[in-house]
């Protein structure tokens, strides 16, 4: 969702960067990369034990962050460039549509309301409900299981090296669009395709 839906990895930062501060840390823009794709959860617990922020109330720093997403996300909602035409063009076609995140389920339904995509879906599933997050498979194995398809009929789209993996890790074929403003991963050429933006790949499965 984040980063291949809508243009939210920025908001991430500057949530991050404020909840973060407030505990003593300034990350650069290199440390944010480190846990892109990862459930907040993860990311909290890592950035504790690598900072040292001691005795501290993970949860707590994350309703913190999430609830801040959820204004920001209000306020800046964006679908990236293809998005809208690559969900009605998979819809004409009858493809059945799910989504698999890494973000709560309170960002899922914030997310398609804002950008009025939530007609386009058939499932919705947020790795928060699941053991393992990103790149475990077992949110997209989930999604796969909901939609009623084996997961080697499934295409992924991804642009996160630990969504890369999950997608892979799960059989299914894996599309990766970057964020741009990422540093880019060279594993992230494990995917099975790789596109430059939704707009590029819709135009590729549109006239194909």
């Amino acid at each position: 969702m984040d980063g291949v839906l809508i243009d939210s990895e920025p908001l991430w930062k500057i949530s991050m960067e404020e909840v973060f501060a407030s505990l003593g840390s300034k990350l650069l823009k290199k440390d944010f990369e480190k846990t892109v794709g990862l459930r907040i959860d993860e990311v909290i617990h890592f950035w504790n034990k690598h900072e040292n922020w001691g005795v501290v109330d993970e949860n707590q720093i994350a309703e913190k962050i999430i609830s801040k997403m959820e204004i920001l996300i209000s306020q800046n909602a964006n679908a990236l460039d293809g998005v809208c035409e690559t969900l009605d063009f998979l819809k004409q076609q009858k493809v059945k549509i799910g989504l698999a995140t890494s973000s709560s389920s309170r960002l899922i339904d914030i997310v398609l309301r804002e950008l009025k995509i939530q007609h386009y879906f058939h499932v919705a599933c947020s790795a928060e409900t699941e053991n393992y997050g990103k790149p475990h498979p077992a949110v997209y194995l989930k999604v796969a299981e909901k939609l009623e398809v084996n997961p080697s009929k499934c295409l992924v789209i991804e642009d996160s090296y630990n969504g890369v993996i999950a997608g892979l890790a799960a059989r299914m074929k894996v599309v990766c669009i970057p964020e741009k403003t990422h540093i880019i991963n060279s594993k992230l050429k494990l995917a099975d395709f790789s596109f430059d933006s939704m707009s590029d790949f819709y135009l590729e499965i549109k006239n194909n």
